[in-house]
Formats: C-alpha cells, sequence, structure tokens
C-alpha cells in the first residue's frame, strides 16, 4: 500500500528550476532513502513532503488523498509527520524539556509525557541526560535529542534530511540503529535524504536517485548498487570500471563486447552493433600472479600502477589493454606482494559483468 505518492512535482526558486516532474511512490512502513548529489533537490522534496513549501505544480497524495490545493488537509497531515533538519535546532532548555515540547503543544497530561519522554531517552541512549542543557551537548548528542523530540509523537512519517551529516562514526552507527530500531517497533514510513550511499544501502528497503532535479532511479537498494539502470547513477554509486564498447556477437544470453580491441563476455540479451558501456565493480576483479583456469571467461594481463591501502582493504589500478580498478583485501596483497610496477593477471566473470545501453 502506497502513504504517499508524489504526481509530476515541479519546483522552482526565482529562475532556477529545483525539481523537475518527480513522479514516485512510497509504501507505508518502509524506509525510503533519496540519495544523489549536493543540489540535487533532495530537501526541497522533503520540504515539500512536510507541507513546508507549495510546490510550483504538481501533486502530492497521502493515503490517498491530494493534500495539495487544501489548507485544512495539509494541516491534518503535518500533525502525522516529524522532520529532522541537517542541522538540528534545540532549545536552550534540558534535554527533557526539548523532547517534552511537542507533547506539551499538543496537550498531553504531565505523566503521560514523562512516560512517553522517558522512553524516547532510552530509545536514543541518552538515560541520565534529562537535566542536562541540550546547547552543551556533542553534535551526535544534539542530533539525537532532536531525533527524540521527532519521535516522541509517534509520527506516520518521520523525514531526515541528512540525519548524520558531520558526525563521527560511532555517533553514525548509533544514530542508523535507532532509525532502524524506531522503524521496526513503529512501523514509522521514514524518508531520509543522505549524499552517503553506504547509508542508503544499508538503512533503505528502497532508493531513489536524483540528480539536478531529476529522478534517474527508484529501485531496492542491491538494484541501485549492483544493476544501475543509467551511467550517471552507475558513476555515482561508485562503479569505478565503466568501459565504452561495442557488442560484436550475442548468442543465447552470453554477449562478446569489443573493448580497445579486446574481447569482453557477459551476460545479457542485448543485440549484436549495439554501443554499450561495460561496468565492473572493483570488488569483482581478482588478481592473480599466474594466468587463471579456462573458467574464467575474462582474463587479461596487466601491469600495477597503484596501490592504496585502507583498512582491510587495498586499491589497485591497473594498466591492461585498458584502465581498471580492482578492491581485494589487505592480507591477499602483501601474500601477493603487489607494488607498483608488478605484472599481474586480471580476472572477473561473465556473471559480473553489469552492461548499460548508449542513450
Amino acid at each position: 500500500m502506497f502513504l504517499i505518492e508524489v504526481e509530476d512535482l515541479y519546483q522552482r526558486y526565482g529562475s532556477k528550476e529545483v525539481l523537475k516532474g518527480l513522479t514516485l511512490s512510497i509504501e507505508k512502513g518502509e524506509v525510503f532513502a533519496l540519495i544523489g548529489p549536493t543540489g540535487a533537490g533532495k530537501s526541497t522534496l522533503l520540504r515539500l513532503l512536510d507541507q513546508l513549501e507549495n510546490p510550483v505544480s504538481g501533486k502530492i497524495h497521502f493515503a490517498g488523498k491530494d493534500v495539495s490545493n487544501s489548507p485544512k488537509l495539509r494541516l491534518e497531515r503535518r500533525r502525522k509527520m516529524a522532520m529532522v533538519f541537517q542541522k538540528p535546532v534545540v532549545f536552550n532548555a534540558s534535554v527533557y524539556d526539548n523532547i517534552a515540547y511537542p507533547l506539551k503543544i499538543r496537550g498531553y497530561k504531565r505523566k503521560s509525557i514523562f512516560k512517553k519522554v522517558s522512553k524516547m531517552l532510552e530509545m536514543v541512549a541518552l538515560k541520565g541526560y534529562q537535566k542536562r542543557n541540550a546547547r552543551t551537548l556533542s553534535g551526535g548528542e544534539t542530533q539525537r535529542v532532536a531525533l527524540a523530540r521527532a519521535m516522541v509523537t509517534e509520527p506516520e512519517v518521520l523525514l531526515l534530511d541528512e540525519p548524520t551529516a558531520n558526525l563521527d562514526p560511532l555517533s553514525v552507527n548509533l544514530i542508523e540503529e535507532i532509525i532502524l530500531r524506531f522503524n521496526y517497533e513503529q512501523g514509522t514510513t521514514i524518508v531520509m535524504a543522505t549524499h552517503n550511499m553506504s547509508q542508503g544501502q544499508r538503512l533503505a528497503n528502497r532508493i531513489s536517485v536524483l540528480m539536478e532535479g531529476e529522478l534517474i532511479q527508484v529501485d531496492r537498494s542491491s538494484k541501485i548498487f549492483n544493476t544501475p539502470g543509467d551511467i550517471k547513477v552507475a558513476k555515482f554509486v561508485g562503479v569505478e570500471n565503466i568501459l565504452k564498447g561495442m557488442i560484436i556477437s550475442s548468442e543465447d544470453g552470453v554477449v562478446r563486447i569489443n573493448v580497445n580491441e579486446q574481447i569482453i563476455e557477459g551476460i545479457s540479451h542485448r543485440q549484436a552493433a549495439e554501443e554499450v558501456y561495460v561496468c565492473i565493480r572493483p570488488e569483482e576483479i581478482t588478481l592473480s600472479l599466474l594466468r587463471p583456469s579456462i573458467s574464467a571467461r575474462n582474463s587479461f594481463p596487466g601491469e600495477i600502477s597503484l596501490v592504496a591501502f585502507s583498512g582491510p582493504l587495498v586499491k589497485i589500478k591497473l594498466r591492461c589493454p585498458f584502465p581498471l580498478v580492482a578492491l581485494i583485501t589487505k592480507k591477499s596483497a602483501e601474500e601477493m606482494e603487489l607494488e607498483a610496477g608488478k605484472r599481474v593477471y586480471v580476472s572477473f566473470k561473465a556473471t559480473a559483468i553489469h552492461i548499460i545501453g548508449l542513450k
């Protein structure tokens, strides 16, 4: 069941068109992520969903009702929603009073407020902080206060605008756990904007990719990252190996692609003579010192141009008949004694290739 439906939505600030004909649907109870570069229109869409702005044109439906031109319905809907901004604002008051504020203005009784605030303090790991002034807290703690204040009314929809921007890794992990727990326990529909692609992958059931105000792709997170439908999406989600080629044959679902006068085999039903992009994620590439067995359809000699260590993983840049980037474990790199200038064999399976047509 779709709780939120956006139809042909446009928004403009002066002469700048920020959103260009967005149409999407968000299911009740799902975590839906909006990803895209800065300035893509993610925050604008959240403000429109929260009824903080009116669109230039288009419609927004909540639970089947068009709220676009009805002040009464807009107000009713806002009361069932809460939003947490990238830079949270807290009052110069105690943590308890900050979280209790939306309950007080809704007329809740003191005993009920105490019960709900206490529950929220525990959920956001701030138990014992209730008497602290909210403006003396760290960035991560302040964001948790803002989350608790938004969640305490048990909203039907929770909107999050870059909820972990500029926070340390421990705070990010804690806030992500809170978001998932709240969604699981309350069944709340969560719509979050983030430029952190791995965060979208970790948290979201589905992801929408926005670029320059346009909706490029909406799909389950696994498909967005593993089989992007557009070359711009592929580049944005970190597919570092994108090669341009021409299909020279297609038979029984196997295609042979000419890339720089070398043949790459992949799985696709595209036809011969079609120009395509060949996408290979770095982690799908295997390196070896000896020529691999015949089981690998794609194998090429190469020379290492760069070895970059990053924690347990190592990024390897290679000069093959075409440039490639591989991502392997630190242990494997050390065992093979990989370094710039060393010659290796590069292999990847036909099933590891994702093919996108030129547009």
